[in-house]
């Protein structure tokens, strides 16, 4: 597929994807003409950095651990460092402490909503009853 349709199934606009591209996150081919030419798998690796990204991690990590997450999940990682490690554990403590405080943020909207939706029906009747 050409990169206006992978920008379509994506939601990712094409500068973006050249950018991935330069860093090595995703590969083109090249078509006779010269066009990028991206294969089917390529939808599901720029959605799934894009969930990387969105969870805060920098695309040096993301080039990084790419090769882990690929199907089947069969991680080959000759070149761990114990920093890679460290770095790795950081930022997946990171994302923990991220996803439990959307959690937080998640259920207090929630029940500000239930509040909202229980105390909203009895003013709601009382305004169309008939005044005495």
């Amino acid at each position: 597929m050409r990169i206006g349709e992978l920008s379509e199934r994506t939601a990712t606009p094409r500068r973006l994807l050249r950018y991935y591209e330069e860093q090595g996150l995703i590969v083109a081919g090249r078509a006779p003409n010269g066009y990028r030419a991206y294969d089917e798998y390529t939808v599901d690796r720029v959605l799934q950095i894009r969930g990387l990204l969105d969870a805060g991690l920098p695309t040096r990590i993301i080039k990084q651990i790419l090769p882990c997450l690929n199907k089947p999940r069969i991680i080959h990682f000759p070149d761990a460092t114990p920093e890679m490690l460290a770095t790795l554990e950081f930022e997946r403590d990171r994302l923990t402490e991220r996803i439990e405080c959307l959690t937080r943020n998640r259920d207090a909207v929630a029940e500000y909503l239930a509040i909202v939706r229980a105390n909203r029906h009895p003013v709601a009747a009382a305004e169309t009853a008939p005044t005495p």
